[in-house]
């Protein structure tokens, strides 16, 4: 089954306990309710950590910055106010482990590396721009954890030395499709891609981190065979929050996995049979041999006296060689089935 991870990211706004709230919405059951079945749930959610003493320049931090997203009046308080703690990451890591949920951090320096000492993430994720980072892509290495890249940033020459650079210490990759638009227009979102990872880098797990509106890319990318699905998801898009109006709420995520387990089911086996489902539908549905006229005891079965009607459990059109030329031992209306034991 595909590995879908739901993004908090920072969608959180600096607060633990919208954190957790989102913890609850990915953890809640899926349920079809026209099969009545339940599907599974997200695999894992994400959150990410700066360290904002290697994060900007200084004049970035210390920048105006007033528009309608702002949590503070500099860049520098807005990154601030955002950021939760070491101890903060624990506690929700522990909390989406007791619902059930991988935790994976996005790691964006090496001084966030700390949290490390209180947990170990099932996986670390390197953001786009940090695909450069190579620093930082060793230092997570070291690490042994898993490591999702995504491209987002990142053309082939680029990929290719931040592979080899964590190849060093392992080979434990996720490759991510991605475009860093937020949000994506879909003529940009280039699913072909995909593939061409699949070709070209198949010693890789390959999925796709999606920033379009909606829930129709990552339902064609598990459709094209992604493994990894990402996707952002807040508790209300109107929050305030420069990826709140760019993610999933409650009601999209609930939709996202509800059509994207049902799409994994539909895959099936490569080959052409008839699924004993429809045996019931057939038999109701097809057509028939069939009197096109009424018909004597003893009368001698033609061509002419035949064409084909529902129920199909009678004798097929390729079958007709076995009713031409057999008498009938009853009268038969027009419009009846032949079954065999009305022929001699």
């Amino acid at each position: 089954m595909t590995y879908i991870i739901g993004e908090i990211g920072q969608n959180h706004n600096g607060s633990v306990d919208i954190a957790k709230l989102l913890i609850d919405v990915v953890s809640r059951p899926i349920y079809d309710k026209l099969f009545n079945q339940e599907l599974k749930i997200m695999d894992a959610v994400k959150l990410t950590k700066r360290d904002l003493s290697q994060e900007l320049s200084a004049s970035q931090m210390t920048r105006p910055y007033n528009t309608t997203n702002s949590f503070g009046k500099t860049y520098g308080e807005h990154r601030a106010f955002l950021e939760l703690d070491d101890e903060q990451h624990f506690e929700l890591y522990k909390y989406a482990k007791s619902k059930g949920l991988d935790f994976i951090e996005t790691l964006c320096a090496v001084g966030c590396m700390s949290m490390l000492k209180l947990f170990t993430p099932d996986r670390l994720k390197v953001a786009s721009r940090d695909l450069t980072n190579l620093p930082l892509l060793s230092a997570l290495a070291e690490t042994k954890i898993p490591i999702i890249i995504s491209t987002g940033m990142a053309g082939e020459s680029e990929l290719d030395l931040a592979l080899n650079t964590i190849n060093k210490y392992h080979s434990n990759i996720s490759i991510l499709h991605c475009v860093s638009e937020y949000p994506t227009k879909y003529e940009n979102v280039n699913l072909k891609t995909i593939s061409y990872l699949q070709k070209h880098y198949s010693e890789y797990t390959i999925g796709y981190s999606d920033h379009t509106i909606g829930i129709a890319t990552p339902l064609a990318a598990v459709a094209m065979g992604a493994e990894i699905i990402e996707k952002h998801i807040t508790l209300d898009r109107q929050m305030k929050g420069t990826d709140q109006a760019g993610s999933l709420a409650i009601d999209g995520i609930y939709r996202m996995m509800r059509d994207i387990r049902n799409l994994e089911l539909s895959f099936g086996r490569e080959e052409i049979f008839i699924e004993e489902s429809v045996k019931t539908a057939r038999e109701k549905l097809e057509r028939s041999i069939a009197t096109n006229k009424d018909l004597k005891r003893g009368h001698v079965i033609s061509e002419k006296d035949i064409h084909m009607l529902s129920p199909g459990d009678g004798f097929k059109w390729a079958q007709k060689d076995v009713v031409i030329g057999k008498k009938l031992v009853s009268d038969l209306p027009q419009d009846e089935v032949i079954y065999p034991n009305i022929l001699k």
